[in-house]
């Protein structure tokens, strides 16, 4: 991921995150993905009062890829005020495994303190398309 890439996807996440909408917990997220077509897909937290129904930032803007019929995504940038750099969390990762293996993931807070990762090193061991193929061949 080059420096130019970077700044381009986290400057989509931070204006994604303007439309975030967590009227409960005042925790506005901004999330972006570049799919293998080089398109960047934004997103942002969308809370519901029933707090299991809410959608996080980087599950919307893989939906929004995904839909948009993108089937690669190479990159994931997530920006919300921490203290320091944010992790996603288990539902993010767990998409991520399943639509954006081969990803890179940045994170980061306001102030601009940043992290990345690979999907595989957020989410060790993790089970997806890959494991339930290999599970249906065995059962055959």
């Amino acid at each position: 991921m080059s420096k130019d890439s970077l700044n381009e996807l986290l400057e989509a996440a931070i204006s994604a995150r303007n439309n975030s909408h967590a009227p409960f917990s005042r925790f506005h997220v901004g999330a972006a993905v570049r799919g293998g077509s080089g398109t960047i897909y934004t997103g942002s937290n969308i809370e519901s009062s029933s707090y299991g129904l809410t959608i996080c930032a980087e599950r919307l803007a893989l939906c929004i890829a995904i839909h948009s019929g993108e089937r690669e995504i190479t990159e994931v940038a997530v920006v919300c005020s921490t203290q320091e750099a944010p992790g996603p969390c288990g539902a993010c990762r767990q998409f991520m495994v399943d639509f954006a293996p081969g990803a890179t993931v940045l994170m980061s807070n306001l102030q601009g303190d940043r992290r990345t990762a690979s999907v595989a090193e957020l989410m060790p061991w993790g089970f997806g398309p890959t494991e339930l193929a290999a599970a249906e061949r065995a059962d055959d």
